[in-house]
């Protein structure tokens, strides 16, 4: 019985190095996307995220490493992979004087994409009605549609999309995922998304790789990095007044305290809020400890990166 043939990762970005003088911006990361799979990067700013998928991207050179994309180097094969990937950035900037319609042939006739195809794209991101407007006079989320119809146009099979819903309303964001779920479930697209919105990566991704400092610091799905660090659900308290709260760690299924900033509330990671918050509320109480609110829910991707790095993910990075 013959062994079957190894499938070929949409993208594999092996042991990257890249430094910019004192600046060591991406430290050794590997890591692989599947074809057909969505992938989040995250991490605050100066986690190497961007620097990363530029040079996915082939906009940037690795000081060391490699990276292949669908089997294929930027080295060898740029032609080829400018037609591979799709593109949209934070924030592109378009000919303001020009048409939705008028951008988007200029942008077919780089690829000798025929008509139809354009007529597609202004249907598919929702722009039928606005293909004779200036893009000048286009919301936020209707430019971000445009930026996103663009990066279409070719029909690529791996999308690199750098925070592409930064800025928009809540409605026009899930406008923006309805579309990229529909490109998964219809065409197979394979995607990288780099993102500061927790529910965005949650929502859309297959698998959630965690930046810090230019290394990878956690991946999996979110199933997976909670169960990893054994954390699950959080009890927000508001403090009326400040107590010792390290005598809590450790106690009523308490896995894990993050104060505030401040002091005036924290975050306890439990295993159950069902059996913690009686135990903890009795104890609170003995205590003549006072609360100013008191609040549960279950546990984020920015309380993950707390509990690793106690830092928020939309942190600066000094």
């Amino acid at each position: 019985m013959n062994a079957s043939s190894p499938v070929t990762p949409a993208i594999k970005v092996s042991n990257i190095v890249k430094s910019f003088k004192d600046v060591n911006a991406v430290k050794g990361i590997s890591m692989e996307v599947a074809d057909g799979e969505f992938v989040a990067l995250l991490g605050p700013n100066g986690a190497g995220k961007t620097t990363l998928v530029e040079m996915i991207e082939g906009l940037q050179l690795p000081d060391s490493g490699n990276i292949l994309i669908m089997g294929k180097s930027w080295k060898n094969h740029r032609t080829e992979l400018q037609r591979i990937l799709g593109i949209s950035l934070q924030e592109t900037r378009f000919i303001d004087k020009l048409t939705v319609q008028e951008t988007l042939d200029l942008f077919a006739s780089f690829f000798d994409t025929p008509d139809t195809r354009i007529t597609e794209i202004l249907g598919l991101v929702d722009l039928v009605t606005k293909a004779k407007s200036y893009v000048v006079n286009l919301s936020g989320g209707q430019r971000q549609r445009l930026a996103l119809g663009l990066a279409l146009l070719h029909e690529p099979r791996i999308l690199l999309l750098d925070e592409p819903t930064t800025g928009l309303d809540p409605t026009a964001r899930r406008e923006i995922w309805t579309i990229l779920m529909r490109l998964k479930q219809e065409k197979g697209t394979s995607m990288i998304l780099t993102t500061h919105y927790m529910e965005e990566a949650e929502y859309l991704c297959d698998r959630i790789i965690i930046l810090h400092q230019g290394s990878i610091l956690a991946q999996g799905t979110m199933k997976e990095l909670i169960q990893k660090n054994g954390l699950g659900e959080i009890i927000e308290l508001g403090l009326a007044q400040p107590f010792d709260h390290e005598k809590l760690n450790g106690h009523f299924g308490i896995t894990h305290i993050a104060p505030s900033t401040d002091g005036s509330s924290l975050h306890l990671g439990v295993n159950s809020i069902v059996e913690s918050m009686p135990l903890l509320l009795a104890y609170l109480k003995e205590n003549n400890v006072s609360l100013a609110h008191l609040g549960s829910r279950q546990m984020t991707l920015d309380d993950l990166f707390i509990t690793m790095t106690g830092r928020r993910l939309h942190e600066e990075h000094n």
